[in-house]
């Protein structure tokens, strides 16, 4: 029986603790891998959870195309722009740093500087149009009516929908509650949540013929949402019990409900990663200018941090994708 024989060897570079670099990777290096490869594990539980919850729910899962239409400071509807444009923020970002890490590998230090900046800058410019995102759909644009048999009424004109300023004649300010914790909003439902009383909404929809009302329900065929007759939409107005502008935890004007509770867990989730991208980029950013890596001979740090801000930008494709796109 043969002996099995460790033979040491001054070849390869060791780890502090004496084994051999798997992968030719720093003991830092496959840390962060180790890190990333579990996070992976639980985005793709949170995407999987919300493909089979919008899977279920299909028929009344909000459209994309119809909730995201806004741009900061212009009026009008343009679907997906901004998204877009956030997109492309943060994949740029990721070339900066894709730049930076490259700058450190040629020690070149000033190089390294300004793109971690370039980096920085991107991810609050991402962060910032995050929050902006969830402001604009915390308020709502149109705003809809909830029924005693859990209905929610849009109201549409000309084939296009429509907000409720655009046709309910009345004074504005009557039982209006904003989206507080101090009111309970978040947290009990049969709040009333609209400047607008659904008495005025009745008189408002029967004074103006021209004015229809859809459900939150899609026809699956033609994949848009069923309009009804005005007789059949008076009739369920009438069982009218709660108007609801813009979305939270309890109510959505969109549609289903737990496409907002989605929709804040993991953006906001995601936001949290980018966020913490952001304040790890600032440190390796300071210790840069220190002169700290120099000091050390490598930017190894340079190396993790992006490792990490490229992965926070390959799971915003993905939520992207799942959100916005599909």
């Amino acid at each position: 029986m043969e002996a099995n024989i460790a033979i040491p060897s001054d070849g390869k570079n060791t780890w502090s603790g004496g084994g051999v670099r798997p992968f030719s990777a720093s003991y830092g290096k496959m840390m962060m891998w180790f890190f990333i490869l579990s996070d992976a594990l639980t985005f793709s539980g949170f995407l999987a959870a919300y493909g089979l919850t919008r899977f279920k729910f299909i028929d009344s899962w909000p459209i994309a195309d119809e909730v995201f239409t806004h741009i900061p400071f212009i009026h009008g509807e343009y679907p997906m722009y901004y998204v877009a444009f956030m997109t492309f923020i943060l994949i740029f970002s990721s070339v900066t740093m894709v730049l930076a890490v490259d700058a450190g590998h040629q020690m070149k230090k000033a190089k390294v500087t300004w793109y971690m900046f370039a980096t920085i800058i991107g991810g609050l410019i991402f962060v910032g149009s995050q929050a902006w995102e969830w402001n604009t759909f915390i308020n709502g644009s149109y705003g809809a009516v909830k029924t005693t048999d859990g209905k929610l009424l849009q109201f549409v004109k000309d084939g296009h929908q429509i907000a409720l300023s655009d046709f309910v004649v009345g004074e504005r300010g009557d039982g209006r509650v904003t989206h507080t914790k101090k009111n309970g909003l978040w947290f009990e439902s049969g709040e009333e949540v609209s400047k607008y009383s659904i008495a005025q909404i009745k008189a408002s929809y029967e004074a103006n013929p021209s004015i229809l009302i859809r459900s939150e329900q899609i026809n699956l065929k033609e994949k848009q949402k069923i309009i009804f007759s005005r007789e059949k939409g008076l009739s369920e107005l009438a069982k009218a019990e709660l108007v609801v502008e813009g979305a939270n935890l309890e109510v959505n004007e969109y549609g289903n409900t737990i496409f907002a509770n989605f929709f804040f867990f993991i953006t906001g989730f995601h936001g949290f990663h980018v966020f913490s991208g952001i304040v790890l980029n600032i440190i390796i950013f300071f210790n840069v200018i220190l002169g700290t890596y120099e000091k050390r001979g490598h930017y190894e740090m340079v190396e993790k941090v992006g490792l990490y801000w490229h992965f926070v930008d390959l799971v915003w494709v993905f939520v992207f994708t799942f959100f916005y796109l599909v």
